[in-house]
């Protein structure tokens, strides 16, 4: 399993392009090689019930046809709107075997136009990634994402939300008040390049520009479910960036809940304690929605913390409510069900 988005994108494009101007190519200039232009005449025109479903629906096309002499009825290989029996098409038949028979090279022409367009567009993603790649560049340079020092606090319960319904959605810690504290905005949206975002620190007054990358996820193993989620920080996964700035997470699940909670330590002291919970995660939401006050969504959770400086904090609960990960290394389920079962066999 991969992702098609972000910097992969461009590959996938190309491929595709590549695949559409062969067609056409050969539609156009091999298909039709030695094959005789005649008028036919539509007999029949019949839902295909074998490639037809909800959302779309195919036809088959039989034409009468007069082809060396001998009178042929056969199966057309395409359908327009607007046809209906007993209008005149041109169609295209082998003279070796006048019984076969294709459309014409108007379907080659728009593959190798839609092939053109397709590759035009490959060139722009790729210069579009470099431009990105270019200022992530600059960005490490400068040292990348850096938390500011750990400075302790009174303990408070703060929510962590994720904007939805948009394609420019962003992160914010707010307090018991609805007082936004800490917020990442998206201020370009790419969908290919990596997102630009402002990290805004309201209690420090602090705004830093960043590059965000589109989520990844690939497939490591079916069996144990242990896929890898992440997405890039300034051109360096969101993992390491944790790392980097001594932040390590234990996961645990929530007693009766299949969803976890987060212990956030720093320098192996813990900082802060990130519990899943509903789109709804201030307890008087939760009260009016009680039908979701079991159901986690992804990217939303309560928060308890001493933490004065919310950087580290805010950073690893957007690390896992972007990614949909379920431990520090971007696993899921596949590295606790392996951690559970050394622990039952003590080991």
């Amino acid at each position: 399993m991969f992702s098609v988005r972000g910097p992969k994108f461009k590959y996938f494009l190309l491929v595709m392009a590549l695949i559409a101007f062969a067609a056409g190519v050969y539609i156009t200039f091999f298909q039709s090689a030695g094959y005789v232009k005649t008028e036919a005449t539509i007999a029949s025109i019949e839902v295909d019930e074998e490639w037809s479903d909800s959302e779309d629906t195919s036809y088959i096309v039989m034409v009468d046809y007069v082809a060396e002499g001998s009178r042929y009825t056969s199966r057309l290989d395409s359908y327009s709107d607007g046809w209906k029996v007993g209008k005149t098409v041109t169609v295209y038949y082998d003279p070796q075997n006048p019984s076969v028979i294709h459309g014409g090279k108007g379907g080659g022409v728009y593959l190798m136009v839609l092939g053109v367009v397709l590759i035009a567009g490959t060139f722009l993603v790729g210069k579009k990634n470099k431009e990105a790649l270019a200022e992530m560049e600059t960005q490490r340079a400068k040292g990348g994402m850096t938390c500011a020092p750990s400075v302790k606090g009174e303990e408070r319960e703060l929510y962590f939300l994720t904007d939805m319904g948009t394609p420019k959605y962003g992160h914010r810690i707010e307090d018991k008040d609805r007082k936004v504290l800490y917020e990442a905005k998206m201020t370009k949206f790419s969908p290919f390049a990596a997102h630009h975002f402002d990290f805004i620190d309201h209690e420090h007054g602090v705004t830093t520009p960043h590059l965000v990358g589109h989520e990844e996820e690939t497939e490591v193993n079916a069996f144990l479910l242990d896929n890898h989620y992440t997405f890039d920080l300034d051109g360096e996964e969101i993992w390491k960036t944790l790392k980097r700035n001594g932040i390590s997470v234990d996961t645990e699940r929530q007693e009766g809940s299949v969803w976890p909670r987060f212990r956030v330590s720093r320098d192996g002291e813990e900082i802060a304690i990130l519990e899943a919970t509903s789109n709804h995660v201030h307890e008087e939401d939760e009260e009016k929605h009680k039908v979701l006050k079991k159901i986690a969504v992804k990217g939303f959770y309560r928060i308890w913390t001493r933490e004065e400086n919310l950087d580290a904090v805010f950073l690893t609960a957007m690390a896992f409510g972007r990614s949909g990960a379920l431990n520090d290394e971007g696993g899921d389920f596949g590295k606790m069900m392996r951690q559970s079962l050394k622990q039952s066999l003590g080991k």
